[in-house]
């Protein structure tokens, strides 16, 4: 056998989950499969002058800061250029802790000024310094840079978080309408994958990992572009401050909510407002408190998450103690559902004009998805017949149509049959735009989270902490690895 080249045979798959797994890191196919190793680094592999110059500016943290003894005379002709120029960004912490391995065997690939670990190099310091210096050695006249530029491509190994992260950074772009933005493909090492799944790259880190990935990179460099709704969240709550939020959920000055519906006398005379953008869902409820629990004790005990069959574990005995599947006796029965401290407006599809969504009685969580896949791999809004989507004035659910979908679960029980397809959740509404009203009373704190990042969001007896969901101007890139 070259020695360039590592041939494999997959095994056949045990589950519906690792067939999924299989599929998307090139694993499914049961013959003879081969990727020669030096055609592929040469498809992705940048000239050595701009990945030096790129490193630089990132290091020094200055688009503009490239040294001339790194740059080509007379600037790089365009067929310098890799067919797919690539950059991945891991992140350690992700899953089972797989990042370590995975750079090195990346960066023998690849190259090392190719391969960001997270820890050191964050998405927003590329975007701004990488990137930009890449520009700014094309604006000068340099083919081959400009070629990169176009041509480049983006994976991400790490979980749902982690590629929005990045998209997120990838977003900066969108002000300067004549860049390009680079697509984003996935290497799962999160524990629910969903966006991962929804774009055909599988929803695990596969056994066979060194085989799987050499080959996920040769049909990352040549698989078709995919769009990807994007969603702003705007969180408008009485003076105070969320503890500990998400990565994702910032501090924001813009305060306003959109006027096409009166907050009245519910709005807070003094507001504190937070923001941030979401993928694939936002949820209110039971689920989010589970996951927010769940999420510190990884978080201080990390030796605890070592993978992500741990996870689930570990996550399934959090909703047992929480009362997701059983509400304890003594809780007062006017807790138990959502309809206690939420309402639900929304806006349709090409309509200006609020509408209020009744809150279905006894629901526990409340989830706006954009995205088909949930929770691991679960279709909770379900495969919908044309006659029931014309009679509740539905239409077939994508992850770029423009709208979202609400759904609801009852309690934990309900959502299991959910999430194992033997029913579909307890569909509210499909919408442009949402508004979630919370008023605290009796309930000190709420739980949220979105794209599995969660927070306790406290409450005010008196005044509505506002949560409004509207689309994002532009779409977000992916590679189709299916």
């Amino acid at each position: 056998m070259d020695a360039t080249t590592e041939k494999f045979v997959a095994s056949r798959p045990s589950t519906v989950d690792s067939t999924a797994a299989m599929r998307g890191c090139g694993l499914a196919n049961l013959t003879w499969v081969g990727v020669d190793k030096e055609e592929l680094r040469q498809r992705l592999l940048m000239p050595e002058y701009l990945r030096l110059v790129m490193r630089d500016c990132i290091k020094r943290k200055d688009a503009s800061a490239i040294p001339d003894h790194l740059l080509l005379p007379g600037g790089g002709v365009a067929d310098m250029a890799p067919h797919a120029p690539m950059v991945v960004f891991i992140n350690p912490k992700s899953g089972g802790r797989h990042g370590p391995v995975l750079k090195e065997r990346l960066q023998q690939l690849m190259s090392d000024e190719q391969v960001f670990d997270l820890t050191e190099v964050k998405p927003h310091e590329f975007v701004r310094y990488g990137l930009a210096c890449l520009e700014k050695v094309a604006a000068e006249g340099d083919e081959c840079a400009k070629e990169c530029r176009a041509r480049l491509r983006i994976m991400v190994a790490g979980g749902d978080g982690t590629v929005g992260w990045v998209l997120g950074c990838l977003g900066e772009l969108n002000k300067d309408e004549t860049s390009h933005i680079p697509p984003v493909g996935v290497i799962p090492l999160g524990t629910g994958n969903d966006l991962s799944r929804s774009f055909g790259w599988g929803g695990s880190f596969p056994f066979a990992w060194r085989s799987a990935v050499k080959r996920t990179l040769h049909r990352a460099s040549m698989g078709p572009v995919a769009r990807l709704d994007s969603w702003k969240i705007l969180v408008s709550m009485p003076s105070g401050e969320v503890v500990d939020p998400p990565y994702s959920l910032k501090a924001s000055e813009e305060n306003e909510l959109d006027q096409g519906l009166e907050a009245g006398v519910d709005a807070p005379p003094v507001t504190k407002t937070y923001e941030g953008v979401f993928y694939n869902y936002l949820s209110i409820g039971m689920d989010a408190q589970v996951a927010y629990g769940f999420h510190h004790l990884r978080n201080t005990k990390p030796y605890l998450a070592q993978g992500p069959i741990s996870n689930k574990l570990i996550y399934s005995g959090f909703s047992c103690t929480q009362g997701w599947f059983c509400t304890p006796c003594v809780s007062d029965p006017g807790l138990r559902g959502l309809r206690n401290i939420l309402k639900i407006h929304i806006k349709k599809v090409n309509c200006s004009q609020w509408e209020e969504i009744a809150v279905p009685k006894n629901v526990r969580s409340v989830v706006a998805l954009n995205l088909q896949s949930y929770g691991s791999g679960s279709h909770p809004w379900g495969n919908l017949k044309p006659d029931y989507l014309e009679k509740r004035g539905f239409v077939e659910a994508h992850s770029d149509d423009g709208l979202i979908e609400i759904f609801a679960f009852k309690h934990g029980w309900h959502a299991s049959f959910v999430m194992t397809e033997l029913i579909s959740a307890k569909h509210i509404a499909q919408a442009a735009a949402v508004r979630f009203e919370l008023r605290g009373g009796d309930w000190k704190d709420a739980f949220l989270q979105m794209d599995g990042e969660p927070w306790k969001q406290p409450m005010n007896p008196e005044y509505s902490t506002f949560v409004e969901i509207k689309k994002v101007p532009f779409q977000s890139l992916m590679i189709n690895g299916a």
